[in-house]
């Protein structure tokens, strides 16, 4: 290649790298907008239609005080009845039968229209946020994920990504999109200030097909954690709201205006649950897809660097609450805890390790 080629293409991959920076903040402008208009789902949608929640567990509390049957109590005298003993209504942890809430735009047309804006806006920032990771791929020619900065945006993309995914599956997740938004910000601010890290080629260990391999499906894994963490931290809260109208207790209105807008806690446990259990095979198969590349690279499948100690420590987790969850008693939130402490190990093992502490992974940067 003559030097007047190759300055042109250093040219072109700075072009490039400058295209992806103007294309993830054009993705967080878009996503501001999409955090605004969920804002508004939630605060325009009608509520009229709340306490679905207590209204349920009121007629099923009478329906089970009317079917227990009277206690008799015989004496020398005659026959004494006493009252029906007190009844209450819950069933296993996270099973009470209540419906689901209506979501965030209430049941009605304008907070219903707010969302479809909403979700309109988080599709076009997601193609947007994709354009700036493929741009950036592109800058590089590699894969875009080789720094911390590269992580971040592609993770976020790919969350945004599981999310509209399972809209597309019709599945009732939109109450997930304030939450999503918020996030997805946070995490693009702290990519560009923070984690920004300029276009660069990576180091020799790096220069592997299991860079594709490994690194994605973790991006992934990660993604979806996030989903089923943002499942079981909500649940948490709707089981709280629950159990305080089981015990008679009177939550604030407002309170009531956003759990009675969720799925009923049994619905969002098990969307949890199902969300976790089906990405956790994959997670194990990013650890043993590690160990190999970690032999080809440095000559042994594991030597407890901090990042494999992490992973590890977060496969456990899930694994104990995989298990925690098919053994009796630990159903419900004990379970839940467990889930959020596994997430919490992926969190840490993502940006604590990569920041605080030194390893064969270091090599990644910020």
């Amino acid at each position: 290649m003559t030097p007047a080629a190759t300055e042109l293409a250093t040219a072109t991959n700075e072009h490039l790298a400058h295209i992806s920076n103007t294309l993830i903040y054009s993705s967080m402008a878009v996503y501001t907008l999409a955090f605004f208009a969920y804002i508004a789902e939630w605060l325009f949608g009608s509520r009229s239609k709340v306490a679905r929640t207590a209204a349920a567990l009121t007629a099923k509390e009478g329906a089970a005080r009317a079917a227990a049957p009277a206690v008799a109590v015989r004496s020398a005298g005659g026959t004494a009845v006493l009252e029906r003993p007190e009844v209450v209504v819950r069933s296993a942890s996270g099973s009470r039968d209540v419906p689901d809430g209506p979501g965030a735009h209430g049941g009605d047309q304008q907070g219903d229209l707010y969302g479809r804006v909403a979700v309109s806006l988080t599709v076009l920032a997601f193609l947007v946020e994709l354009g700036g990771v493929v741009a950036r791929a592109a800058s590089v020619q590699r894969a875009p994920w080789g720094n911390m900065y590269e992580f971040n945006i592609t993770f976020s993309t790919v969350a945004v990504g599981v999310y509209l995914a399972l809209l597309a599956l019709k599945k009732n997740v939109r109450w997930m999109g304030l939450f999503l938004a918020t996030t997805v910000l946070l995490d693009l601010g702290l990519a560009v200030t923070v984690l920004y890290t300029a276009s660069d080629q990576l180091v020799p260990a790096l220069h592997s097909y299991w860079l594709y391999i490994h690194v994605s499906t973790a991006i992934l894994c990660g993604a979806i954690f996030y989903v089923g963490a943002v499942g079981t931290l909500l649940y948490l809260f709707k089981d709280s709201y629950e159990n305080k109208l089981v015990n008679g207790g009177k939550p604030g209105t407002f309170a009531t205006s956003v759990m009675e807008r969720l799925p009923a806690s049994a619905t969002l446990d098990k969307f949890a649950y199902r969300i976790n259990a089906a990405v956790f095979p994959l997670w194990t198969f990013t650890i043993i897809a590690g160990a190999i590349w970690a032999e080809s690279a440095w000559g042994r499948y594991w030597g407890w660097d901090p990042k494999e100690t992490w992973a590890f420590i977060t496969w456990v987790a899930y694994a104990g609450y995989l298990h925690a969850r098919s053994t009796a008693g630990w159903k419900g939130r004990k379970a839940a805890y467990i889930a959020l402490i596994a997430f919490a190990c992926f969190l840490f093992n993502y940006y604590g390790i990569n920041i605080f502490v030194s390893g064969k992974h270091s090599y990644a940067g910020v």
